[in-house]
This record gives structure tokens, C-alpha cells and sequence, in this order.
């Protein structure tokens, strides 16, 4: 399936599209503000170590320090001794990031470093050359390791992982690779030995540049960038690094903005919603969490057909779909389940699984699938290394703390009573009692609610007065003692 690469640059952001069909397949945003660490190096300081947990807290110079486990050192992988043994309080590490700060979790790291090339990803400490799980012929995985190891100069103590897009590379291309990662790991490594922790040692390309390197194909027909400046930068970087794919970068200079010209803006609106509409009439429902996403299949309004099961399969089948397409464009990871309409016939949970495996071949990001389970769900993990588009774009709602609801007008006026009881209990001389709430709150005491306050202000035998505060939520409300 061809597709189109879509770059909309402004001075502290960067958007990615990526259009497959008419269709935006893939969302990704970095904000000068808050640019992902996954791919840096730190000369860090070990700040406390938990035997406990056989894990360690790293300071590397970010707002929580960041978090390291045993299984994450390289240097331990054989001789597994505990990590009390093997890191001390103030000692430098050198560290990469593997997983962004996520939620209230900070950073995790790694001492294996990986640098990764368009073609390869460069293992300094392994020895060891490995090819990309996604590139499944025996005999092709076999001829571009010998390829590779006809390549590497004889000095390299580490190791390669060939990728996917090195398939139809040609040596010479794998040559470069191989020269410029070596080169960069130099350079890292001249800059350690003097480094002061904790001190940033490398970070990771641009967004953009990542799009070059990562996701430019033989699919992809062009990328358009809608600023001269950074469209300029991306085809000197092209040049230098993979010049094959300098002819398809094309500046936008159009009057209308590029996102809004393939419908993108829309999309994004979409990906904040958690109700994605089928064609047929059915709809998913998307709820994230800390713990887990979970995705709900609903039928809707669809009766396309007299036979309730072959409904429900053609939805199941559609909304497999869509899911693999949403995983992508939501960047949702961890773990996941999917809960399906439920389908009697055995032969159709397989052929829905099976649709859904094969939308999912389409995902540049390592994913797990295991079949239905006994109560019919379907569960998943995606690799999470940053954070998700909602967690990007959005935070939590002020009203509601991130609950999705608020309590009614009602239950706040019941909860204003209690609290009036209580204070006149506390505070016997106070004269007066005012309420500071919502309009929605204020009007129930009004109406509605009028006899209860009477009764109360007869009952603690003092004047309560009422007042709107625009500005309060519904939930909020204060009570001034006069």
C-alpha cells in the first residue's frame, strides 16, 4: 500500500502524518517543550539502590530520577549477581533511556546501549548479529547476515541488528551505516570520559529526522513539508545519511495548511474521542488507563443482515480493522484488551483473530497477541516507549479529576448540609452561614431543595444566605462563617 509522509512544522511543535489509502494511518507529535528522551545517553549518578526490588534509582538530571532494574544491566547478564554487588550509592553510570516518563513512572534505563542506523541498529557491548523478526524468509535472514558479516571490519567488538528497510539495501549502503555508527559511538564515548553526572551524552534525531530514518519506504511515494527552512535541513540530512530518499522530499507551499488539505485536523479530533463509528453502523468504545486500555465492540445501529451471528461477525471482522488502525494513530500501548461481541461459532473467533493479526503486520511496533480467553476477550501488549497521543495532547479534566463524570447538583447540596451541621457544632457562635457553590447548585436549594435548607437553618437556629460563584465547579463550594 503506497503512502504519503505529511510534515507540518511550526516553531515549537512538530506534526507527523502518515496517509495511507485517503486515510491517516499514524500520528506522532513532539513538542520543543517536551521532546521524548527514549534513544539518549546520560552520564548518570547512582542515587539510591534497592535490594529489595533488585533495582536502582538513577539521577540523569530530569525532574524524577529515573529507574534502572538488574535485568536492564548489560554487564550482568552471565555472571546474575544481585545489584547491591554491583552499583554503589554516587557512583557515574553510563545509561540509555529505553521507556519516556510515563504517568507518575519515571524514566527506565538500560546499560545495553543500541544506536540505531536507517539500515541497522548498533550494539557496542554484543557481539552478536541479529536480523529484524519482521523480515520472516530463512533464506533472506540468512544472506544478509553473511552480507553483514563480510562488511563489519574486523576490529568491531559489538554487534549489528539488521532492519527491516536493509532488505533491498546495497552494500554500499550498509557500508555507511556501518561507518557512521561506529563514528557516532566514538564520539559518545570520547564525551564520557570527562562527563560530569548527571550530563546529557547524546540525544536522539528530530522527530523529523526519525521519520526519514524510520518510517520512509519503498511504499512511500513522497514527504511533504510544509516549512522551507526544515524542508531544507531534511534534504541536507538526506543527502548525508540516505540519499536515496532526497528525491521524494518535496516542500508544501500551498495557501492551505497541509493538515487541513488531507483532512488530518479532523482525525486528530477523532483520536481524542472515546467513540470511533464503523461504517456498518457498529462502534468501538476506547477507555485508557494507567493499568490498561481496554476496547469495547459494540453492533450500534447495524442490521445488515437477517442472521443475528453473521452480524455480529461482519462487525467483529470490521472492527478488527479498525482497532489495528487505532493502535497506531492513538499510539496506545502496555497492556490491552479487546472485548468483541461474542460469537458462538468457533470458526469465526479464528478468522477474526486472523483479520486482526493481519492488520496488525502493518505496525512498525513490536506487538503480542493471545487468543480469546474463557470469558471472550482478547488480550494484547504493544510496546510503549512514549507517551500516547491523548496523554500528549490533553491532561486531566479539572472538574472531574480524570473521573469522566461529577457528582450531580444534588449530591453536592446533601454533602453543603452535612458540612453545615458540622460547622455549627464546631463554631457556635457564628451568627450566619453562607453558602459559596455553582449556579446548577444554588438553584437546587432554590427549588427543589429549599424545605431541606429551611429545615436545617430552623434546626441549628441561625440564618443561612446563599451565594453563585461562577468561576466554582460544580463539585466545589465553600462555607463562610458571618
Amino acid at each position: 500500500m503506497s503512502e504519503e509522509v505529511l510534515i507540518n512544522v511550526t516553531p515549537r511543535e512538530t506534526r507527523v502524518a502518515v496517509v495511507a489509502a485517503g486515510v491517516v494511518q499514524e500520528l506522532l507529535i513532539e513538542r520543543a517543550s517536551g521532546r521524548g528522551l527514549v534513544g539518549n545517553l546520560y552520564m548518570g549518578r547512582v542515587a539510591r539502590v534497592l535490594p529489595g526490588m533488585q533495582s536502582a534509582f538513577i539521577d540523569i538530571g530530569l525532574e524524577r530520577a529515573a529507574f534502572l532494574h538488574v535485568a536492564d544491566i548489560w554487564e550482568n547478564r552471565e555472571p546474575g549477581k544481585p545489584i547491591e554487588k554491583i552499583l554503589a550509592e554516587g557512583s557515574p553510570l553510563l545509561v540509555q533511556v529505553v521507556k519516556d516518563p510515563l504517568g507518575s513512572k519515571g524514566a527506565r534505563l538500560s546499560t545495553q546501549v543500541s544506536l540505531a542506523g536507517r539500515l541497522l541498529v548498533y550494539l557496542p557491548h554484543d557481539p552478536h548479529i541479529g536480523i529484524s523478526q519482521k523480515i520472516e524468509d530463512e533464506n533472506g535472514r540468512a544472506q544478509l547476515r553473511d552480507r553483514l558479516k563480510e562488511l563489519v571490519p574486523a576490529d568491531e567488538k559489538g554487534g549489528f541488528i539488521v532492519r527491516t528497510l536493509a532488505e533491498a539495501a546495497a552494500e554500499e549502503e550498509l557500508a555507511a551505516d556501518i561507518a557512521y555508527l561506529r563514528q557516532l559511538w566514538a564520539t559518545i564515548r570520547s564525551r564520557s570520559l570527562g562527563a560530569r553526572p548527571p550530563e546529557l551524552l547524546y540525544q536522539d534525531l528530530s522527530l523529523a529526522q526519525r521519520v526519514l530514518r524510520d518510517m520512509v519506504s519503498a511504499a512511500t511515494q513522497r514527504v511533504l513539508v510544509d516549512s522551507r527552512e526544515n524542508h531544507q535541513k531534511l534534504v541536507a540530512f538526506a543527502q548525508r545519511y540516505m540519499p536515496q530518499l532526497a528525491a521524494r522530499l518535496e516542500h508544501y507551499a500551498g495557501e492551505r495548511p497541509l493538515f487541513d488539505l488531507y483532512s488530518v485536523e479532523d482525525e486528530i479530533e477523532k483520536a481524542l474521542s472515546r467513540r470511533v463509528d464503523l461504517k456498518s453502523g457498529g462502534y468501538l468504545i476506547i477507555d485508557q488507563t494507567e493499568a490498561m486500555t481496554t476496547i469495547d465492540v459494540n453492533t450500534g445501529g447495524y442490521v445488515g443482515s437477517r442472521n443475528f451471528d453473521d452480524t455480529i461477525f461482519k462487525t467483529n471482522l470490521e472492527a478488527s480493522q479498525a482497532i489495528a488502525r487505532q493502535l497506531r494513530l492513538r499510539n496506545l500501548g502496555g497492556i490491552i484488551v479487546l472485548d468483541f461481541i461474542d460469537m458462538q461459532s468457533e470458526s469465526h473467533r479464528a478468522a477474526v483473530l486472523e483479520e486482526f493479526k493481519r492488520a496488525l503486520a502493518r505496525d512498525r511496533t513490536r506487538v503480542t497477541v493471545n487468543g480469546f480467553t474463557a470469558l471472550g476477550l482478547v488480550e494484547m501488549t504493544r510496546k510503549r516507549t512514549r507517551e500516547s497521543l491523548a496523554h500528549v495532547l490533553c491532561e486531566p479534566c479539572p472538574t472531574c479529576g480524570a473521573r469522566g463524570e461529577v457528582k450531580t447538583a444534588f449530591t453536592v447540596c446533601y454533602e453543603i448540609l452535612r458540612e453545615i451541621l458540622r460547622e455549627a457544632r464546631a463554631f457556635n457562635e457564628a451568627r450566619e452561614f453562607r453558602i459559596l457553590a455553582s449556579q446548577s447548585v444554588i438553584d437546587r436549594f432554590l427549588e427543589e431543595e429549599a424545605p431541606s435548607l429551611e429545615m436545617l437553618s430552623q434546626f441549628i437556629g441561625k440564618r443561612v444566605t446563599m451565594q453563585v460563584e461562577s468561576s466554582y465547579t460544580q463539585e466545589q463550594f465553600d462555607i463562610v462563617l458571618m
